[in-house]
This record gives structure tokens, C-alpha cells and sequence, in this order.
């Protein structure tokens, strides 16, 4: 017997959420109810830009490919309108999403994954004020030279101090 259409669409969604659940390093639960069509516009456009992919997904859909790799702590937030966005980049998903939902308050964020580890609400909160990674690279680069540079102003200072005895 041969499925249905429908039912076959089904289950390739499922199987490609299940993928990119897997294959993110993060993903996000978000209610979008309340936007303007403008508003998702904009959001759509922000998450391409950091290379977010977003979409909306029937809830037992996503359910169903969360729980096929094991992950049940979404399944409380499965209800009402959900998008799904994935990203290889969590940190900058995270501040992309929860500096839209502070301009445009129709957007909640619901919960996530990290790693395929689930995140609540406060630890997404928390996430959204880490430097980004180019500021965390730059702020241990800072740190990796300063032993060096303080060295050199060492040496230089011994050296200035014995130019100061040979010229007495």
C-alpha cells in the first residue's frame, strides 16, 4: 500500500528538523504571534544576515523530530504559533533574536537548545549579554600580550637606567 502524499511530506519534514537540530550548535523556540508581516520581514532579513535558518514548523512536527533524537524538554513549549531557527553560530542566533524581541515585544522567546542541551528562558537571557565572540578574541589577545609588554617596558627601563650610569 503506498502512503499519502501528505503523509510522506510529513515525515521528510521531520526528518530534515531532525537533522538540523542535530547538526546545529543552537536552536530556538520563538512565538512570533503579533508580528507584522514587515516585522518578520526584518527579523527574516537580521537572521540571514548571521546565517540563522528560521522557519515556522507545525509543533507536533517539531515535537516529533526532538523527541527521535531524544531531546523531550521542548515539548512543554510546543504550543501555539512556534518558528524554529538554527544556527552553527548559538551566541550570535541568541542576541540576533533577543535584541528584536526588546524592540518588537510580540516576539517571546520560548526555550532552545544549546549543543542538543536544553536552555530555559534566563539562561537564553544570560547568553544574549556575552561578548561576542570577536570581543572575547580580542579581549584574550589583550591579555596574551600584556606579560610582553610588560617586559618590554622592563628591559627598556633597565636599559635607560644603565645609559643614565655610563653617562655620570
Amino acid at each position: 500500500m503506498e502512503k499519502k502524499p501528505q503523509l510522506v511530506a510529513k515525515e521528510n519534514k521531520v526528518t530534515e528538523l531532525k537533522e538540523a537540530i542535530s547538526a546545529a550548535q543552537g536552536v530556538l523556540l520563538v512565538d512570533y504571534r503579533g508580528l507584522t508581516v514587515k516585522e518578520v520581514t526584518e527579523l527574516r532579513a537580521k537572521l540571514r544576515a548571521g546565517e540563522v535558518h528560521y522557519e515556522v514548523a507545525k509543533n507536533t512536527l517539531i515535537k516529533r523530530a526532538a523527541n527521535a533524537l531524544e531531546i523531550s524538554a521542548l515539548d512543554n513549549f510546543l504550543e501555539g504559533p512556534t518558528a524554529i531557527a538554527f544556527a552553527d553560530d548559538a551566541l550570535g542566533m541568541i542576541k540576533v533574536i533577543t535584541e528584536f524581541a526588546k524592540e518588537h515585544k510580540a516576539l517571546e522567546v520560548k526555550a532552545g537548545l544549546m549543543d542538543n542541551e536544553f536552555i530555559d528562558v534566563n539562561t537564553i537571557d544570560a547568553l544574549s549579554k556575552v561578548p561576542s565572540r570577536e570581543v572575547l578574541l580580542t579581549q584574550l589577545a589583550v591579555c596574551l600580550q600584556a606579560p610582553m609588554r610588560n617586559l618590554a617596558v622592563v628591559v627598556n627601563q633597565i636599559k635607560e637606567k644603565k645609559e643614565k650610569e655610563e653617562v655620570a
